[in-house]
């Protein structure tokens, strides 16, 4: 695996795993009973674009890691996975 490939894939499991971590950890305004005026009673109480950034960072390198134990030290490709779908050559 090169490193442009590998970032690559770093990327799209960082973003998939940011969509996911992001709801973690969130109050809304009703939640501490301080509704600002003229918003909504949902919306988040503040911002915690930091802490949803480091999680999904570590979250990340834990699956990427994984990844790379799988494919490099176990030798393990797609070509492992169980055709479920026909060839279609």
């Amino acid at each position: 695996m090169t490193y442009i490939s590998a970032a690559a894939v770093f990327l799209i499991i960082w973003w998939t795993v940011l969509f996911a971590v992001l709801p973690f950890g969130l109050k809304t305004q009703d939640d501490d009973g301080e509704t600002v005026l003229g918003t909504h009673s949902s919306a988040p109480r503040g911002p915690h674009m930091l802490r949803a950034v480091i999680r999904t960072t570590i979250v990340s390198l834990v699956i990427f890691g994984f990844l790379v134990l799988l494919t490099r030290y176990f030798g393990l490709s797609f070509d492992d996975i169980p055709r479920v779908v026909p060839d279609f050559k």
